[in-house]
């Protein structure tokens, strides 16, 4: 299955990652490995995770407080947000 990043997706991926780089590199290498480990899981069983809202499904980081929302179209993983769980609910929702 191909893995497309939303462009704004991309950005907030490298905005958390420059974050957490800024405080640690264990931390930035830390939020890397949890988003790869989530998009793998994805690939394997894409309607395994729960919906979500604009026809997305979502998957929760296992150790930070981040969120993937994704859509699947025919062999295609559309990474629509990677998105904070504290700050501004739906605000990804319009993509």
């Amino acid at each position: 299955m191909n893995v497309e990043f939303h462009p704004a997706a991309l950005r907030e991926a490298e905005s958390a990652q420059a974050w957490y780089e800024e405080r640690s590199l264990l931390a930035a290498s830390a939020f890397l490995r949890e988003l790869s480990i989530a998009v793998q899981r994805i690939r394997q069983a894409p309607h395994r995770y729960p919906t979500a809202e604009a026809g997305t499904h979502r998957i929760l980081l296992d150790r930070l407080t981040f969120t993937i929302y994704y859509r699947v179209k025919s062999n295609t993983l559309n990474l629509v947000a990677i998105a904070h769980q504290k700050r501004r609910p739906g605000y990804w929702s319009s993509r």
